[in-house]
């Protein structure tokens, strides 16, 4: 077992202060460092341990256990005197920066802070400013999207579709099946440069419409497999050709379990009179407003990315094309995208995430 470089006993009353620094989103990074190492020192962790939870090297370690040494928690909050210019921003400037990011509006009246902004605000350089938020991870020029579902059922729902991910049936196949609506035939109004040396690819901002289609999809949950066909329009009457078409490319002899999200045309009394019809299809609902659910979305999202988004045609046929040869190729050697989360870590991120809206609202 390796041993610790050594274990250094905490001043009374240090632990609750230390431990306070590490959860406080506020406190500089640097002295979150210092006080993780003296932390895990009174542990008894090894030296290897603290160098790769901390992220540092090994002198490192020693230095700030020898400064805590002689001179507790005061030291870890300041840095002696160096050669060369004085940093812009001190442990308490920093401190304030970060709370006046998180906690305050910038005072043009705009939705957040630009590095510019705040250098004006606070007094300091734009660059001292952008290294600051870089090391505590703040970047207020960005928003990620989210809503947490409000289904009644969402329990019973997300044990059932993840269920079947982590333990399908054995004599039974489990689709992801979903409808991309409205996919446009885009055309740019002239054309773009090639991506070359110190220089991206270029595009024009504006396009030319060429109609739009609908791509039904039911990726195989098992082998990666995606089964697609094209309708001009996303009502019952072109779900149930697709599930037809589906339900034909199974043996007899297997279940068909489908997993949808919960879109009117998926519910309606055509469909259920089909369902009756052929009682080997069972259909998954995924809880309402939580469609990321449903690994087809993923398949949705590579297509876009790797074909949609920068292609030009100048009709639906030609979009159509494009698409089939995308999904023909892969299905040459398809991957199954692979579901890790358990219920159990989805419910508790779910909780974590309603209690931080109920604390900010």
């Amino acid at each position: 077992m390796p041993l610790p470089i050594r274990i250094v006993p905490l001043r009374r009353g240090d632990r609750a202060i230390l431990e306070r620094w590490v959860r406080a989103s506020t406190t500089p990074r640097r002295v979150v460092e210092r006080a993780r190492i003296v932390l895990s020192s009174a542990e008894g962790r090894s030296g290897a341990e603290i160098c790769a939870d901390v992220q540092v090297s090994r002198p490192t370690v020693t230095l700030w256990l020898d400064r805590y040494e002689a001179g507790g928690c005061a030291v870890l909050e300041t840095d002696r005197p160096r050669s060369g210019r004085p940093k812009e921003l001190t442990p308490s400037r920093e401190a304030r920066v970060i709370k006046q990011t998180l906690e305050t509006a910038p005072p043009d009246g705009g939705t957040h802070w630009s590095t510019r902004l705040m250098a004006r605000t606070a007094g300091v350089s734009q660059s001292a400013v952008s290294r600051l938020w870089r090391a505590h991870g703040l970047k207020p020029h960005r928003v990620d999207y989210f809503k947490v579902s409000t289904d009644p059922n969402f329990v019973a729902k997300l044990r059932d579709v993840v269920g079947l991910y982590l333990d399908p049936p054995k004599r039974g196949v489990v689709f992801s099946v979903d409808e991309k609506s409205q996919i446009q035939a885009l055309n740019r109004t002239q054309p773009g440069l090639p991506m070359k040396k110190g220089r991206a690819g270029t595009m024009t901002h504006d396009y030319e419409r060429h109609g739009t289609t609908t791509l039904f999809a039911a990726l195989n949950v098992a082998s990666g497999e995606v089964r697609h066909d094209h309708y001009p329009r996303h009502r019952a009457q072109e779900f149930l050709a697709f599930m037809r078409d589906v339900e034909r490319s199974v043996d007899k002899g297997l279940s068909i379990h489908v997993i949808l999200d919960n879109y009117g045309t998926h519910k309606t009394a055509a469909v259920d009179r089909w369902l009756r019809r052929h009682p080997r299809v069972h259909f998954h609902f995924t809880p309402t407003s939580a469609s990321w659910l449903n690994l087809v979305e993923r398949f949705f999202s590579e297509l876009t990315t790797r074909q949609l988004k920068r292609l030009s045609v100048t009709s639906v046929g030609e979009l159509k094309a494009a698409i089939d040869r995308y999904i023909a190729r892969r299905n040459t050697d398809p991957k199954p995208f692979m579901w890790t989360a358990s219920v159990r870590t989805i419910l508790k991120n779910v909780r974590n995430a309603q209690a931080t809206l109920d604390s900010h609202h």
